[in-house]
């Protein structure tokens, strides 16, 4: 029996030879119409990319935070991203291209996108739009004062908030952090079903 290719349903890691053919590609957003909250990320990273699935990199804080939030009806992982729509979440990006960092887009790219990425809010229109980077949304949206939290701005309806890169090369924020301020999603989704 021929060996599945990472992103197929293997659970292998890719080598690095998939993870470099994996620039430029993309990951198919998680997404539906009325969610209660729509992370987005930057753009994928070659192992993302190369596995098909976001926020893949073993050392991305985002699922195991994620996991500890509360906001999951059960435990997932980059795997199981699809299974996020049975919470009513989902996952995109500002850019859709993998790359090594994310310093290779530039502020030009990341505007851009910016506007197709609000044309998707407008159209799905979530409850709530988390952005995971503080300085992804600062050069995306000219917002260069924002800080962590929930946005004074909204994208129609959608509440917009921002939090730290979950990347593991941020060593400032961990896992018990990352769960704290998801949970503010929570008690937000839940006063606003009451």
């Amino acid at each position: 029996m021929p060996e599945k290719k990472p992103g197929a349903g293997a659970r292998r890691p890719p080598t690095r030879a998939e993870i470099e053919a994996a620039r430029h590609k993309t990951v198919k957003d998680v997404i539906r119409p009325g969610l209660d909250v729509l992370f987005v990320g930057i753009n994928p990273g070659l192992y993302t990319a190369a596995i098909g699935h976001h926020f893949g990199r073993p050392g991305n804080r985002f699922w195991p935070a994620l996991n500890a939030s509360g906001l999951l009806r059960r435990p997932l992982t980059p795997y199981d991203s699809e299974r996020l729509l049975e919470s009513n979440l989902g996952i995109t990006n500002i850019v859709p291209r993998a790359t090594a960092r994310a310093d290779e887009l530039t502020r030009t790219e990341l505007r851009r996108r910016a506007a197709s990425l609000r044309r998707k809010i407008l159209r799905y229109q979530p409850r709530q739009a988390a952005f995971l980077g503080l300085g992804l949304y600062r050069d995306a949206f000219d917002r260069p004062r924002a800080r962590v939290g929930l946005q004074r701005d909204k994208i129609g309806n959608t509440r917009l908030w921002v939090f730290p890169n979950p990347s593991g090369l941020n060593a400032h924020f961990h896992i018990p952090d990352y769960a704290r301020m998801f949970r503010l999603l929570g008690k937000r989704r839940r006063a606003r079903n009451s």
